[in-house]
């Protein structure tokens, strides 16, 4: 089987898109805790953050900011967390590094487990509204 996040990016699954450059990616997560839930991977395969080098990491770390607040504002959250897991012991499911921005709203609490199954026209709807924000 091969990685899911690389057959995204190979166009032979589906991905709903907020954030692409030369490096990296950012697409909303099929299963998201929250709405707005977005990964942001980099486009060279690595399986943990521990395979990069430093200058990679702090690339891949250094847009997260500019796409997180994008995500704030579209789906108008009030707050968001961040998470990045390495092997299976700590619940990395896909095998490609990346940070998950959760978007948190007051009125629901902080949840980590919970995950919903999102339609596409809700994703498409929300990555359109996100990617004209980082234009």
């Amino acid at each position: 089987m091969g990685c899911i996040f690389c057959e995204i990016l190979d166009g032979k699954r589906d991905g709903h898109f907020i954030y692409e450059d030369e490096h990296h990616v950012a697409f909303l997560d099929k299963y998201p805790i929250d709405v707005g839930h977005a990964l942001v991977i980099p486009r060279k395969h690595y399986e943990r953050i521990t395979d990069m080098d430093s200058q990679e990491v702090g690339n891949l770390f250094s847009i997260v900011p500019k796409i997180a607040n994008a995500i704030l504002e579209a789906a108008s959250a009030d707050a968001f967390s961040l998470a990045q897991n390495n092997g299976r012991a700590a619940k990395q499911i896909i095998p490609h590094v990346h940070i998950h921005i959760i978007p948190r709203y007051n009125s629901k609490g902080t949840i980590w487990t919970k995950r919903q199954i999102s339609k596409d026209e809700e994703l498409s709807e929300l990555a359109s509204k996100i990617k004209k924000l980082l234009t």
